[in-house]
């Protein structure tokens, strides 16, 4: 489960990862381990999701912001594989120095956890809704589901999915997480509840089926097809009037038979 996790995150098309092959090549040694390893009776062998985020990220470029509200913009990928290397050559050294890790405080180690956490909330739809709610309309980034979505519904979704959360979290810390996993399940009816109080194109738009960037060309598409719909309707009628104008001008100039005045 933690590898199909990373795994998701990790391959989302807004990284922009490319060498399919290797990916491939990877979950077939990771499944080959997984074998082994159960075998010998030693730890599995999986991605560990906050290091495979952070190594990720570390890997994009993106454009430096200044005007409040803009979002960093993709430019590439910075080819290294020193931040692997270096992440598990420490972890191999921490065998070794664990009479001297002792020492350090659990308040640091905590820390340094949740500084990772955090960090790797950026551009999860759920906290970019959460801050919202303390954000004046004017400092709100250009997301594609304010745009088809008003700022009350957001904010009742996001409410849901923090009840949930909350919920969820109260019941994992109690007495009662055995029953964890069927409260999950009971989430699927909660979703299909949502029917009724939003669209399909409301639901569609903050569900985060597809990356916020898939999103927004998806839309940018749909607005040229419907701009390009518009102007073959607006030149059609245009040709069809300057049709009816040239008949309406044949038809005056037609001479008109006179009767005649002979008797």
């Amino acid at each position: 489960m933690d590898h199909q996790i990373s795994a998701v995150i990790v391959n989302r098309k807004e990284h922009k990862l490319k060498k399919g092959c290797g990916y491939h090549l990877d979950l077939f040694v990771v499944a080959v381990m997984l074998g082994v390893c159960s075998v010998m009776g030693l730890p599995w062998f999986v991605a560990a999701t906050v290091l495979s985020i952070t190594h990720v990220n570390s890997l994009k470029v993106e454009s430096d912001c200044s005007a409040p509200g803009e979002q960093p913009k993709f430019l590439g990928i910075r080819e290294q594989r020193v931040t692997g290397l270096l992440i598990f050559v420490l972890m191999g050294c921490s065998v070794f120095l664990a009479s001297v890790l002792k020492f350090i405080p659990m308040p640091v180690l905590y820390g340094v956890f949740l500084y990772m956490g955090v960090s790797l909330l950026r551009g999860i739809q759920f906290f970019d809704r959460l801050k919202l709610f303390w954000m004046l309309a004017k400092h709100q980034p250009d997301f594609i589901y304010l745009r088809h979505v008003p700022l009350r519904k957001v904010h009742f979704f996001t409410a849901i999915q923090l009840t949930c959360l909350v919920l969820l979290w109260t019941i994992k810390v109690s007495r009662a997480a055995i029953i964890f996993p069927m409260m999950v399940l009971a989430l699927v009816f909660v979703r299909k509840a949502m029917d009724f109080c939003f669209s399909k194109r409301e639901l569609s738009s903050l569900d985060d089926l597809m990356p916020e960037r898939k999103k927004k060309l998806d839309d940018a598409r749909n607005e040229a097809g419907e701009e390009e719909e518009e102007s073959r309707r607006a030149m059609e009628a245009a040709a069809a009037a300057s049709s009816v104008q040239l008949n309406v001008g044949k038809t005056s100039d037609v001479d008109i038979p006179k009767q005649s005045s002979d008797g």
